[in-house]
């Protein structure tokens, strides 16, 4: 196995302390599967340093455990399951929102996102041996805590996710990915799965679980990860009326060709990745103008894998000139993306998920 370091030398590198990264949009467009090598990298904290032998989840709660499981209890006890899923940061994209006004945090471009098998057993399963009831009443107010090994400010990272999405059967507690033991950096020797949601609801390197009637207290659950209208600024936000984000938007990203790339006049492939969720991309309309005309691109998406992005391509005929490359998506229900990125601004520049767009010299 590579080192940390050869790595991150693979990486667009945003931070090092906390470890933040993520692959260039041309890498992460050549495979469905994204390596783990490739695999964008969100850090809050300090990487841990976790002995697998050693390491044990207490799962508690009211009315529930308390239950206290090592690896191997995890891989004897459950059944195991493979989803394949793809995450992605909250603030994939974030790059737009700052080329309108300033935000706040790491300016990832297209790249805080990646798909893959997860392996791992059902966190539904874990909650029932620790006395969750079966069938349990999905519409409750219950939170499912986790807190994980990694220090943010003074304390162990915590968020939560409702009990429903918890109890879902493609919620996982992963130990592999893509076949292969988790990297350290994604969360080895447990990390939380959960599709669909922001990669922060899917926290790693898993210590406690906790099943409660309100959600985490924990700075992470509760101050941050909010959603705030544009006329909000980091002074004036109230954590309390702030969208807590948990699913994901319709998106898009042009990966190939890369932005300000030379190329020669005629026809042109152009790649890339839509994502809705756990609902399907229907339509990807590619713009060689600017958005004056549009154009189908052809969709590749794995059957059985709701969760996970669609690829998609098209070869266009680009005359000479400097080109305005633009994607949007549609999803089932008939939704697109905003034009702008203005449109959807925060502080944070959270959930930007505006025409993707890219220039190209072509001559």
């Amino acid at each position: 196995m590579s080192s940390l370091t050869e790595r991150m030398a693979r990486l667009i590198v945003h931070g090092e302390r906390p470890y933040n990264a993520e692959p260039p949009l041309t890498r992460l467009r050549a495979r469905y599967r994204t390596p783990a090598e490739d695999f964008y990298v969100r850090s809050h904290g300090d990487l841990p340093e976790i002995d697998a032998a050693a390491w044990r989840l207490s799962v508690d709660g009211a009315h529930v455990g308390p239950l206290d499981l090592s690896l191997a209890d995890l891989r004897a006890r459950f059944p195991e399951a493979t989803v394949t899923a793809t995450m992605q940061c909250a603030g994939n994209r974030r790059a737009d929102m700052r080329a309108v006004a300033p935000v706040s945090g790491d300016p990832w471009d297209g790249g805080a996102i990646g798909t893959a098998d997860w392996t791992g057993v059902r966190l539904g399963d874990v909650l029932r041996a620790a006395g969750v009831a079966p069938g349990a009443n999905l519409h409750s107010d219950l939170h499912v805590a986790f807190e994980s090994q990694d220090v943010v400010e003074g304390r162990p990272y915590g968020v939560s996710i409702p009990l429903a999405k918890a109890v879902a059967g493609e919620t996982l507690l992963a130990f592999a990915m893509n076949g292969a033991s988790l990297l350290p950096e994604h969360g080895f020797p447990v990390r939380a799965v959960v599709p669909g949601f922001a990669g922060v609801r899917s926290p790693k390197w898993l210590k406690r679980i906790t099943v409660q009637d309100h959600p985490s207290t924990n700075p992470m659950q509760a101050d941050d990860y909010k959603l705030f209208p544009p006329d909000v600024t980091a002074e004036t936000a109230n954590p309390a009326k702030g969208h807590t984000i948990e699913t994901m938007p319709l998106n898009a990203a042009i990966c190939e060709p890369a932005r300000g790339a030379r190329l020669k006049a005629g026809e042109t492939t152009i790649r890339g990745y839509a994502i809705a969720g756990d609902r399907a991309i229907v339509r990807v309309d590619v713009s060689g103008d600017g958005g004056r005309s549009w154009h189908q691109a052809t969709l590749e998406h794995e059957a059985g894998a709701p969760f996970a992005w669609t690829f998609w391509e098209i070869v266009l005929d680009l005359p000479s000139g400097e080109r305005d490359l633009v994607v949007r998506a549609w999803d089932s229900t008939g939704q697109t993306q905003p034009a702008r990125p203005d449109e959807t601004w925060n502080f944070k520049g959270y959930l930007s998920a505006s025409w993707h767009r890219v220039w190209v010299e072509v001559a």
